[in-house]
This record gives C-alpha cells, structure tokens and sequence, in this order.
C-alpha cells in the first residue's frame, strides 16, 4: 500500500479533459518537443549492471631503427578502464478509479494522461543527453556538455568556439553514432528504451485529509535506464558560444565545415544536431547557399523531407537551450 501523491489529476482535472458531449478530447500538446536526437541514437547493452566499462588505449608501443648486432628495448602499449554510468529516469501516475470512471472510458482518460507522462520522460531524457552531469546530480549520468567543455582539454580540438560573449549562447553538435565511437547504453541484464508498468487497481493511502485513510486508484510507472557511452572522443564535435542575438551573421557554414574536419576514422552514421533558432539561421545560409552552388540540400530520407549539411542531416533538438554557459 502506497500514499497517494499530491500530484494526482483532481475533478477540476478531469472535468477539463472532457469535451462537451462528455468524451475525452484530444488533448492539444503545447508543451510538445521535437528532440530527433532520441530516434537517432545507436543502442547498447552495457557489461555492467549499473553502466559500461571500456578500454581505451593511452600510449602506443616505442619502436626503433636497428642495426644489425644492435637489439631494441622491449615496450608496450598502455591502457585504462572507463566506467561509463547509467541514470534511472522514473516517473509514477495515480489516478482515483471513480474519477477515471466518470466518464466511462477509462482507456482514453488513462491515455491522455499517459501522452503528457511519455513526452515528460522524453524532454527530460534529451536534456539529460546535452547536459547531464553527475559530477553535480549523482542520480544523472554525464551528458555530451560536460565532456566538451573546453578548448584546453584532450579533447579540446573538438571543440570550436563561434565567438559568442554574452548570456544568450546555444551549441550545434557533431555526432558520429556508432557501438564503437559514441552510443546510448542500458545496463547489463536490463530493458532498452522507456518501461511502461500497469499496476491496475491498487489501495493507496491519501495524502489530503485524515492521515491514514484509503482509496482504490489506478496506477501506473514510467522507467527509462540509459546513459552515454563514449568510446573514441574524436567522433563528436561541438561549436560551441553560438551567439543567438548576432546569429544570422555567424559563419554557421565555415564552423560547421571545421567540425567535420575533426571527425576522424568515420565509422559511423553522422548527424547534426541543433535547435531552431540555429537551424533557421542555416536555412537563411541555404538560401544564398543554393544560389552559389554551395553544398546545403534537401533530401528525402525515408519519405521525409531533410534538411542535408553535404552527406550529412541536420537534425531539430528543442532541449538545446540559449542560455549555455560560455566555453573557453
């Protein structure tokens, strides 16, 4: 037995998820995002129940010229362990059953809701992907931000600055998906993607007045167990101090094409990633683009209509926020 939430749907609730002949409506999501970055994603069960671990190589062997009676001295390569940490993403719903009767149609009332809870978990999951760090939130794992924060790191090279100063800065990311370069990861032994249980009908304990007192509701949870892997830190590139006030005479291309040039050994599918206000400044570049014969097209992936960088989609990512901290 359980308390029930404070956070549980009310009558005032439900009384505005009916429309007037009494049915439950389409509910018009004005929260919605569009995060492209979550159906791009390469996926991996890791080899740890709490995460992944990998070798990444940190030294290579020493080899010599000889003469002939001259020996070499033996060497080796040198390597280290990464423990890469997943995050337990949870969420729980209850629902009064005689509310949700009301109306008659349970499934429906119990889907509108479901809808608002599944698009929570998704915004929360690609926000997590960019800025997650559990350096600062333990219950996180770490996300791309916090791993290419600086131009005088080893991985520094893969991180280029746009010149933003001020407060109103966004990134544009590089990301070359692959099991051997970057990919998500869930842990050992677990499910991939969003869980979904329906416990039905269960006795919970009210919150609101007398302590102690029961009522039967319908309750559900969401779970999703995921985190980043990063084998190879080459296979990601960031521009960084993308200055939204002057964007449109940012030299979106000339970054963009110097991002690429740090990919290396490409083994893997190659996506940009940025929000809209970036974007719509590059389709602004695309106009004039097209007009000089440049290399910005359209094309159809899949019966979808995408907006192409060369080879290369450029995909929509809502949770890139303009308000990131500048990178040095």
């Amino acid at each position: 037995m359980a308390a029930l939430s404070t956070a549980a749907l009310t009558l005032a609730d439900w009384a505005k998820r009916l429309d007037p002949d009494g049915k439950v409506p389409s509910i018009v999501e004005l929260l919605s995002q569009t995060n492209e970055i979550l159906a791009d994603m390469l996926w991996r069960e890791g080899n740890l129940p709490t995460g992944h671990r990998t070798t990444v190589r940190t030294g290579l062997p020493t080899v010599a010229w000889r003469l002939i009676n001259n020996g070499v001295t033996p060497s080796k390569s040198t390597t280290t362990p990464i423990d890469e940490q997943v995050g337990m993403l949870e969420a729980w719903c209850e629902v009064d059953k005689d509310l949700a009767l009301l109306n008659g149609n349970v499934g429906a009332f119990r889907m509108s809701e479901a809808r608002a809870f599944i698009e929570a978990m998704n915004q929360e999951m690609a926000s997590t992907l960019f800025y997650g760090n559990s350096g600062a939130n333990p219950e996180e794992f770490t996300g791309l931000s916090p791993r290419y924060s600086s131009t005088t790191a080893g991985n520094g090279s893969n991180v280029i600055l746009a010149g933003g100063v001020g407060a109103d800065n966004t990134s544009a990311w590089l990301v070359s998906w692959d099991a051997e370069t970057v990919c998500g990861i869930f842990p050992k032994g677990s499910q991939a993607g969003l869980l979904h249980e329906d416990y039905g009908q269960v006795t919970v304990e009210t919150t609101a007045g007398i302590g102690g007192q029961r009522m039967r509701a319908l309750q559900e949870r969401w779970q999703w167990k995921a985190g980043i892997a990063l084998k190879d830190h080459r296979h990601v590139a960031r521009i960084a101090n993308i200055d939204i006030s002057g964007i449109d005479t940012t030299e979106l291309i000339d970054l963009m094409e110097q991002a690429e040039e740090t990919i290396v050994n490409d083994l893997g599918s190659r996506v940009w990633y940025m929000n809209r206000r970036v974007r719509r400044a590059l389709r602004k570049r695309f106009r004039d683009d097209v007009q000089s014969g440049g290399g910005l097209t359209y094309e159809n992936v899949a019966g979808k209509r995408v907006l192409m960088f060369g080879t290369t989609p450029v995909r929509i990512v809502d949770s890139l926020v303009n308000t990131e901290s500048l990178v040095a």
